[in-house]
Order: structure tokens, then C-alpha cells, then sequence
């Protein structure tokens, strides 16, 4: 027993009534409520019930008419052929059904058809006399539009010339208006930060782009208009196929889509639909279907009309990219580097061609933005592989006992504080030696050549230690010599192998100071600032007692450094590894503490380029730096010499051409020498 069957008439009449409320929201008002598969679905149950019980037909159900009567604010112009709907076909066996009709009644063995991508846009009628643009018009309710010629025009594929000698007298060209992806995301970026309402998809960003009362507004926006079809001609002879009228059009100067083509019956409307979505994520328009027409114009006028569609076309839509379901609870998950990302639980919904169970509400600012509450109905928008998004609140539908969304106060998974930066969206936790779910990439940077330097101990090795739970803080990485055995029934894991990285990771306990802090992946903390950091303070319990005023007293270090730095610092979790570190037998030499401005290359700038072969271009680097002076990777005007190696190069010629000083290997070595720095 269908759903149609057990409906009372009164719920029909609900129905009738939910319709006519979507299609008022998404043809007049631009605005629309709910994904266009909910209402097809609607849409189709309520075309059951009315079959099952003609009776209850009324009036005003959408299904006796076309569409919804346009807003004021444009004048109203007739078309000259009505702009019908098209049918829908769901799946292989309607297409077939319907290629199946079609043979039928036209006697035919095989059938021709043009297929051309179903834009998701805004229809326009485009009229033209004596080759010249003389009316633009929107579909309206598919008899009469809103004359919206000035803003047409604007838009510069758009011809407003035939480009022929011998026009028609007059023609009326179909096509649709739509923007592309890149413009979209430019177009709600630019929104965004001016602090207005952004567009729930290209679709509404086009239609509400088209009806601007000023030209000027529209103008601005990257508008594109593709044609699909010649609606009316006068005193031309129309081409024998729809195709080819199509061609035509392209010579003319209009847009046409260059994945239209040509398909033989069924199966080959078939194959141009499985080429189609796989093609479809990669395009730079949206796209939410295929438009089949018998290609011969004589077969089309032979088919003719129904009601409200002609017999000879047909769209076969494909899975919906955007469902409307609940949000049943919000659960918070950390990234790789710290990032705190809100996941919607929701109500399984089918969408994009997959179940979907979460999707992702990107940040605090985006939840405030969207006005998101659990057990909100919300419209979930899933394109190719890309992870399932939250888009929009239907607010009409929302429950009583809709709750906010409540950001924790601290890492979900290590208990850290959490941290945004002012004019920053995302908020993060701090504790990146400790939290878990950042654990192999901190591991990874702690390990590094720039860092503690540890020798054979890789990304991969890193994760399998991770992965085998042998490593779960830095500290445990000093401890490894007491895990030999596990060690060796490691995979790639030999008796010399894990000999030689023990031996590395002994003789990384020895390092230096700043690299040790750089070491510790404190956010924005790169090798400069940890640099001037532990020249500044020379003794760790200094630093880590720290406030923001006496840290931004640090060269290069403002605000949101500090405040990174004193953050960090502050966990204790963050602390105690650092102990452990430290008990572990990690150490470096103590320095007296020295002026920067008394170093003696205080204000040098220095490039290092080419290959040396007593030390490594970072080990130079390092020594020049400790001497005070600041190492570019660029050389320019205000570059005070250049260290060139063997194959210097591009930096070399610049520097010559700039009069830049010029030392090789042997000048830097008696220049470090001269300091005491080897």
C-alpha cells in the first residue's frame, strides 16, 4: 500500500499548501526553504494521491500549474511560447520508459537524442529582432516574466549583437544564468567580511544577483549566461535537429555547453549520465542533472505537449547534493595541529549518492553565523568526496526543545586550555606536547633536523612507535633504550637498525637552548623567535615564568606570539613534560646573557647560499645567527653579504648585479672564526 493510499484528504490539502509555500520561497522570493529533493519527493506523492483520487484535485495545487507568479518591481511580459517544466526521470528503468513512449509513438526503432548538462540556474528568455538584444525575461510561472533587460545586459556573455549579417527577423533564445563555483566563493568571502548575509549556494546567489533593481549591483557579479534551446524564430529556416540549432547559436556569439552531445536510445543516454557524474564534482558550475531531447525538431513537433512539459524531453536528475534531516548533538573533534572542529550528529540522511550520519559545522563563528541549535532541521549539502556541511537552519521547522550549541572550555581529548587569537576563527588547544590527537605530528616536529636532530627517527617509525604505544610523550623517546626488545619486533627494525637510533636519540640530549624551545612546536614559535627568545631569556625557569609584557619586550615577538608562548607554558601537563624531559637527561650549555645590540653582527642580514662542504648551509645559519646577525633566505638591497658555496647560482648573480659583498666558504669560516663562534 502506497503512502498516497493511507492520506486523508485533509493532509492532502497540508500538502498542497507545503508546496506551494517551497515554490513561493524559491521562485519568488529567492530564498529557498528546503533542497530541491525534498520537493520533488513532495512533489511526487502528492501527483499519487491525486491519481488515486482525481476528486480532490483543486485549483491551486502545483500540480495544474507551472510556477508562481514573479515579486513586483520588474513589469510583467507574456512569453511567446510558454517556458514549460520539464518531466523527471529517477533512475535507468524511467529513462528507459520513457525512450520506450517516445519509439512508440513515433514508430521508430531507434531514437537520436542531444543531451546537454541541466545548469542549476535561472531560465531567461532572450529576444531578439533584426539581430539586435531587445528583452530579457525570467521564466516566471512559464506564461509571462519579469522584464530584467537592463540587467541582462550586463552580463558579457550575453551578445548583444548577433554576430551575422542575416539575422532572423526574430528569435527568442533559452538558456539559463548561473555563477560559478570560484565567483560564489568570492562573492560570500567578500560578504562575509563586510559582515553581511551570505548566499546558501550558486543557485540563489544567481537569482537574487539577476533581480537587483540596480543594473550596477548586478554588474559586479560573475554572472554567466549558457543557451540550451531556440524558442521561437521568425523568417529563418530553422536547422533539422536541436543539436545542430545549438551550433548555430554558438556561432552567433552565445555561450554553449561544450559537454553536450549527441546519444543513441536508452543506453546511450545511459552512458552519457555515468560519464556525466563522474565528470560532475570537477566542474566549475553546479550541475544537478541531464536534459534529454529528441534531437530531430520534426519528431519534436510531431510529440508535441502535455499539460505542463513537452513529450519529446525529459530530465533525469542526479543524487541530491543537498537533504534536509536533524541534528541530534554536536560532538567536538581535534585535529592534527590543535584546531577544535564542531561535528553535527545527524538523523541518516541519503545525500550525494551516500548515507550521511555527521557533518561538519567548521567553527564557533560558523555555528553563530548559521544560528545552529541541536534538534534544529537543517539542510546538509554533500558535492563528489567532499566531507557532508551544514549550509543552512530551516527555521520554520525548528522543535521547542531546540538547545545552543555549547563550545567546551577545554581539549576534549587532554583537558588543555584553549586558545583564539583576536580576528582568528578557529579556537585550538594548547597542549600540543600532550594532546593525543596531535601527538604524531608534535612527535614529528620534536624529532626534526632543525629541532632535536634525532637521527633515523623518521615519519614512518615516528607513527609505528605512536601506533605500537611505545611513545606517548616526547619524554618516552629518551626512555626507548629501556624497550630494546620491543624495538626489535618492530618491522624494518634490525639489531643495527635500533642500535644506531638509540645511540642518535643519546646524543640528541645534548642540544642547544633554542633549539630545545623550537623544539616544543609552541605555536608561530619558528627558529627566529625561538632564537631571540633564549637570547633574551638564558635560563628556562625565566622564560616559563614569563608574562605577556616582559615576553613582547622580546625582538620580533608582539602580542600573539606572547600570547602563544605564556599559554603554552602555562598547562601544566606542558610543564611536567618538560620535566620529564629534563630528568630524562636532556640538557644544553648556559650562556651569559648578552645585548643583542652587542653582538658583533648585530644588524647584518646575511643569505647562504650553495653547497659547502666543512659544515651544512643550516649549521653556517645557526652560527651567523648566534652572532646576532639576521639570515635571509632572499637577497636584496639591504642584503649586507652573501655566502656563496659551490653552484650558487641565481642568489649569486643578484648579488653581483646589486654590488652586494660576496664571501665563499673559506671567507665565512675566518669570518666565524674571527668571532669565536668555531
Amino acid at each position: 500500500m502506497s503512502q498516497a493510499t493511507n492520506m486523508t484528504h485533509q493532509q492532502m490539502l497540508d500538502l498542497i499548501q507545503q508546496l506551494n509555500d517551497y515554490s513561493y520561497a524559491y521562485h519568488v522570493k529567492d530564498d529557498p526553504l528546503v533542497p530541491d529533493a525534498v520537493y520533488d519527493r513532495d512533489y511526487r506523492q502528492l501527483q499519487d494521491i491525486e491519481a488515486e483520487h482525481p476528486e480532490w484535485i483543486q485549483e491551486d495545487s502545483p500540480t495544474q500549474r507551472v510556477g508562481e507568479k514573479p515579486d513586483s518591481g520588474f513589469a510583467n511580459v507574456p512569453h511567446t511560447v510558454p517556458m514549460l517544466s520539464l518531466d523527471n526521470a529517477f533512475d535507468n528503468e524511467s529513462l528507459s520508459d520513457f525512450d520506450q513512449r517516445i519509439r512508440k509513438l513515433i514508430h521508430a526503432e531507434q531514437v537520436t537524442y542531444c543531451c546537454e548538462p541541466k545548469l542549476d540556474g535561472l531560465a531567461i528568455s532572450l529576444r531578439y529582432e533584426n539581430g539586435r538584444l531587445i528583452r530579457g525575461v525570467t521564466r516566471g510561472d512559464g506564461l509571462s516574466g519579469e522584464d530584467i533587460t537592463s540587467n541582462i545586459k550586463t552580463i558579457y556573455s550575453v551578445p548583444l549583437k548577433l554576430r551575422t549579417e542575416t539575422p532572423p527577423a526574430v528569435l527568442e533564445v533559452r538558456g539559463e544564468i548561473y555563477m560559478p563555483k570560484e565567483g560564489f566563493e568570492k562573492l560570500n568571502a567578500l560578504a562575509a567580511e563586510q559582515g553581511e548575509k551570505t548566499f546558501v549556494n550558486p543557485r540563489n546567489a544567481a537569482a537574487g544577483s539577476l533581480r537587483q533593481l540596480d543594473p550596477k549591483i548586478t554588474a559586479k557579479r560573475p554572472l554567466v549566461m549558457c543557451a540550451y534551446s531556440i524558442g521561437y524564430v521568425e523568417e529563418w529556416e530553422q536547422p533539422e535537429s536541436h543539436y545542430e540549432g545549438l551550433l548555430q547559436l554558438s556561432e552567433w556569439g552565445f555561450r554553449t555547453n561544450d559537454l553536450m552531445a549527441k546519444a543513441e536510445g536508452a543506453q546511450g543516454c545511459i552512458d552519457y549520465y555515468e560519464m556525466l557524474n563522474e565528470k560532475r564534482a570537477d566542474l566549475s558550475y553546479d550541475i544537478d542533472g541531464i536534459v534529454y531531447k529528441v534531437d530531430r525538431i520534426a519528431l519534436q513537433n510531431q510529440l508535441g505537449f502535455i499539460a505542463r512539459a513537452p513529450r519529446w524531453a525529459i530530465a533525469r536528475k542526479f543524487p541530491a547534493q543537498e537533504e534536509m534531516t536533524r541534528i541530534t548533538g554536536v560532538d567536538f573533534q581535534v585535529g592534527r595541529t590543535g584546531a577544535i572542529t564542531p561535528v553535527a550528529r545527524l538523523e541518516p540522511v541519503f545525500v550525494g549518492g551516500v548515507t550521511v550520519s555527521n557533518a561538519t559545522l567548521h567553527n564557533k563563528d560558523e555555528i553563530d553565523r548559521l544560528g545552529v541549535k541541536i534538534n534544529d532541521y537543517v539542510i546538509v549539502h554533500r558535492a563528489g568526496d567532499v566531507i557532508p556541511k551544514v549550509v543552512q537552519v530551516v527555521l520554520d521547522k525548528r522543535p521547542e526543545d531546540a538547545t545552543d550549541v555549547v563550545f567546551p572550555e577545554a581539549c576534549p581529548v587532554c583537558g588543555s586550555d584553549l586558545e583564539q587569537v583576536e580576528g582568528e576563527a578557529i579556537i585550538r588547544c594548547t597542549g600540543g606536547l600532550v594532546c593525543g590527537a596531535q601527538l604524531k605530528e608534535s612527535l614529528k616536529h620534536f624529532v626534526s633536523r632543525k629541532a632535536m636532530d634525532i637521527d633515523g627517527l623518521g615519519d614512518k617509525l615516528i607513527e609505528q612507535l605512536v601506533d605500537n604505544e611505545l611513545v606517548k610523550t616526547p619524554v618516552d623517546i629518551f626512555t626507548l633504550h629501556e624497550k630494546k626488545d620491543a624495538l626489535l619486533a618492530m618491522e624494518r627494525m634490525g639489531q643495527k637498525s635500533v642500535e644506531k637510533l638509540l645511540a642518535s636519540i643519546e646524543t640528541a640530549k645534548s642540544t642547544q637552548f633554542n633549539r630545545f624551545i623550537y623544539a616544543l612546536g609552541i605555536r608561530e614559535v619558528g627558529e627566529a623567535t625561538a632564537r631571540a627568545l633564549t637570547s633574551y631569556f638564558t635560563e628556562l625557569d625565566a622564560l616559563m615564568a614569563a608574562d605577556q609584557e616582559a615576553l613582547v619586550e622580546v625582538e620580533d615577538v608582539g602580542p600573539v606570539v606572547a600570547q602563544h608562548v605564556r599559554l603554552f607554558f602555562e598547562q601544566e601537563l606542558n610543564r611536567d613534560t618538560i620535566l620529564g624531559l629534563l630528568n630524562a637527561g636532556v640538557l644544553w650549555e648556559t650562556k651569559q646573557s648578552v645585548s643583542a645590540d652587542d653582538l658583533p653582527l648585530s644588524g647584518k642580514t646575511y643569505v647562504v647560499t650553495g653547497s659547502l662542504s666543512q659544515f651544512s648551509r643550516d649549521q653556517v645559519k645557526d652560527k651567523l645567527q648566534a652572532l646576532g646577525a639576521k639570515v635571509s633566505g632572499s637577497v636584496s638591497a639591504k642584503t649586507d653579504c652573501l655566502v656563496a658555496g659551490e653552484k650558487a647560482g641565481s642568489k649569486l648573480a643578484k648579488a653581483q648585479s646589486l654590488n652586494v659583498p660576496v664571501i665563499d666558504e673559506t671567507g665565512v669560516i675566518d669570518l666565524l672564526t674571527q668571532y669565536g663562534a668555531i
